[in-house]
């Protein structure tokens, strides 16, 4: 008889890893796009160099603040169907049962095998098994408020610490364009690194983040050029 193998499936990182990506990605764009913006404004490099800390203590928070809220309603509403499914499974748990063998039997199983998995699996878990087959609920799936908020402030803030990092290290007067293609390329690794973890296309993740991060820092320069030469 042979041992099974243990399987490290990528669905497991779904959590963190959307979280850190989201983080990252936002960095680099909102901070490079801030410095690119007010570089064409013909600002002072300290001005610029302060705007883009601003920009990275502001975004790494309003990311914390915003996963945690949107996570937490998620996870406010898996806690309540999981409450009802629990007060279904006290007051009804024959109705309970065929409806979790319904769904066996519109997957394949014969419907009298479909009731003995049902009566197993509900005899061991039976809101678990619910959880997982009629809600759709799993420990790799189910909301971590906690984690994506400090996924997503501390992927920002390593995000947004890169253009950042280029101000020192830019001319004065090539700061706009340093900034801007040291952010692309950085922002081309994140989506090569980003499809990797997750299993998906390297070049169509790479090609998409790019993309957009271009088109963001192309807007901010041209407000900031306008502005500048309005000023």
């Amino acid at each position: 008889m042979s041992r099974l193998h243990s399987e490290n499936h990528l669905v497991s990182r779904v959590g963190w890893l959307r979280a850190a990506v989201l983080g990252a990605n936002d960095g680099i764009v909102s901070t490079a796009s801030l410095i690119v913006g007010v570089a064409a404004a013909n600002a002072a490099a300290s001005n610029v160099l302060v705007a883009g800390v601003a920009g990275l203590v502001a975004g790494a928070m309003s990311m914390a603040a915003g996963e945690y809220v949107s996570v937490s309603s998620q996870s406010d509403t898996e806690q309540a169907d999981l409450a009802r499914e629990r007060g279904e499974l006290a007051t009804q748990p024959d109705f309970e049962r065929h409806e979790l063998a319904e769904i066996y039997v519109k997957r394949g199983v014969e419907p009298t095998l479909a009731l003995q998995v049902a009566d197993q699996l509900m005899a061991k878990d039976a809101l678990g098994a619910h959880a997982r087959d009629e809600l759709g609920i799993s420990e790799v799936t189910t909301a971590k408020p906690i984690q994506a908020a400090l996924t997503s402030a501390a992927a920002f803030s390593v995000g947004a610490a890169m253009p950042l990092a280029m101000v020192f290290v830019s001319p004065a007067d090539w700061l706009a364009a340093t900034v801007s293609v040291a952010s692309l390329l950085f922002l081309a690794v994140l989506g090569a690194i980003g499809a990797k973890a997750g299993g998906a296309n390297v070049l169509r993740a790479t090609v998409r983040v790019t993309f957009w991060g271009a088109l963001a820092m192309a807007l901010t320069a041209g407000i900031g050029a306008v502005v500048g030469t309005a000023i």
